[in-house]
């Protein structure tokens, strides 16, 4: 059997290994081996090179979560480029991200009605429709041309496997490549800091035009030899019942994502207990310290809350399974790359100071494409700043205490949302709670907080308020307070504090 950690390649890493050990799952699928999904990522490749796609070669995957979304995204990353493309998007948007990309083809499932059709036909852009044989196992599926198409070479550690793009918050969205060296750097980054292996099978829940579902859960796993269960997407109200089913060691998600599955598993105490989890991880935002707990008692296992990006092929550092230490707050030690927190000058400040967090390492991008400027900005000598301001303590564990453009200038006072989150979570009627910038004529900004209740309890802004007050100075305290059934999130379920003002209509 060949080492896991000596691959050098996608397509070396899925043949490596037990080729009779499951590999991809799916609910009412049958399961496909690591040998039947090396064949499928092969036919994939066959496919590709009968249209004259290799490396370097641009393919958008636009699916719906699932095991078909998995595989497609290995076959491709693995011989050409995977450029996963959100299902959801309207006309306009996929118009833009495929101009942007410079695709030469689309992989879309057959029959499925979506805008990226007509797109596609006014761009000349082939459309690569995949259908599902019956019966046939998780992940495969046939091409148009696979069955006559011949062995294709695979790419090489060097090549591009992956584009993403940043989230475009506040500016025009950067092109993110990412080479095949990234992701196994990265697979294996998390490998370790979990301890996968081969027994280990992850539930993903995440979506798979994200870094966060396409690496944490579905590579790092494959990485060590293990599994993945690939569901349809995020549904609280079928996750416990997929739990159950699964076999699943462990799983991945966002913190609203996790507010929602704890909403459901307290109420099954015994199934929850009963899943036996190894761990749970959370990423791609902070972890508020109540919702770590909770879980933790819930599911009678630790949760290990990891910091990742885009950028970086996801994971910079992570908290430690016992015997090692994980602090709630906290996003643990560094992981993978070099993590430094530095002053405007590049300086590394002193444990406890607060600075920006710049990493450096095998899993870090190259580079933003076509964009001189933003890495002039973002990148010196090998060292990347992440946008974040954070701080190590005397453990070298890392707490992020906000994203440097989500800080709140009240009239010169700098404000961590994040903080104001973690003392209005500790109210007894609140059940999530997002601090935010509110444009002011006079001082610039002021502080806001969206807020949903628990279910049966009840608090006014007066009594939040009287609250907050005792444990915060008085500029932190939020002067709005809007009280919400749900609070928007973006298209991968993070609550998005930058222009959400805009977004309740208190902007003007």
């Amino acid at each position: 059997m060949t080492d896991l950690r000596e691959a050098e390649s996608l397509s070396a890493l899925i043949a490596a290994g037990n080729g009779d050990a499951p590999a991809l799952l799916a609910p009412d699928r049958p399961p496909t081996t690591r040998a039947g999904l090396a064949r499928q990522i092969e036919r994939i490749g066959g496919a590709l090179a009968a249209r004259g796609i290799g490396a370097g070669d641009r393919v958008a995957i636009v699916l719906a979560n699932g095991p078909e979304m998995a595989a497609a995204f290995l076959g491709v990353a693995a011989h050409a480029t995977a450029a996963p493309l959100n299902p959801a998007y309207r006309a306009e948007e996929f118009a833009f991200y495929l101009d942007d990309l410079g695709a030469k083809a689309i992989i879309l499932a057959e029959g499925v009605d979506s805008p990226v059709r007509a797109v596609a036909a006014e761009r000349g852009l082939p459309l690569l429709e995949l259908s599902v044989p019956e019966g046939a196992a998780a992940g495969v599926f046939d091409l148009p041309g696979m069955a006559e198409a011949a062995a294709a070479r695979p790419s090489g550690a060097d090549d591009e496997a992956l584009v993403l793009h940043t989230s475009g918050t506040t500016s025009r969205p950067k092109v993110v490549p990412l080479l095949q060296r990234n992701l196994l750097a990265s697979a294996r980054h998390i490998g370790d800091a979990l301890w996968l292996g081969p027994a280990d099978r992850c539930l993903n829940v995440m979506p798979l035009f994200h870094i966060h579902g396409l690496i944490a859960a579905v590579l790092s796993s494959l990485g060590a030899g293990g599994s993945v269960v690939c569901t349809p997407g995020f549904n609280a109200l079928r996750f416990m019942a997929w739990l159950g089913e699964s076999g699943a060691t462990w799983y991945t998600a966002v913190p609203t994502m996790h507010q929602a599955i704890l909403s459901r598993a307290e109420r099954q105490p015994e199934a929850a207990r009963g899943a036996g989890l190894r761990f749970v991880r959370s990423s791609s935002s902070s972890l508020p310290p109540q919702v770590m707990l909770a879980l933790e008692e819930t599911f009678g296992c630790p949760v290990i809350e990891s910091y990742g990006m885009t950028e970086a092929a996801h994971q910079m550092t992570s908290n430690q399974l016992p015997p090692g230490q994980r602090k709630p707050g906290t996003v643990g030690v560094p992981s993978g790359p070099q993590v430094r927190v530095v002053d405007e000058a590049w300086e590394s400040v002193p444990t406890g100071a607060v600075g920006e967090v710049v990493i450096k390492g095998p899993n870090v991008t190259p580079g933003y494409e076509a964009n001189p400027k933003a890495n002039a900005e973002s990148f010196r000598d090998g060292w990347f700043r992440t946008g974040d301001q954070g701080t190590f303590d005397a453990d070298g564990f890392l707490t992020i205490t906000g994203r440097l453009k989500e800080i709140i200038n009240r009239g010169g006072e700098k404000i961590s949302p994040r903080e104001v989150d973690e003392v209005l979570l500790d109210h007894p009627a609140v059940g999530q709670a997002v601090t935010f910038a509110l444009p002011h004529p006079k001082l610039g900004e002021e502080v806001a907080a969206a807020i949903v209740l628990k279910e049966g309890q009840s608090a006014d802004e007066r009594a939040l308020r009287d609250f907050a007050a005792t444990r915060l100075a008085d500029f932190k305290v939020p002067r709005k307070w809007v009280f919400l059934e749900e609070i928007p999130k973006g298209a991968t379920g993070k609550l998005q504090r930058i222009g959400l003002a805009k977004q309740l209509g208190l902007a003007e």
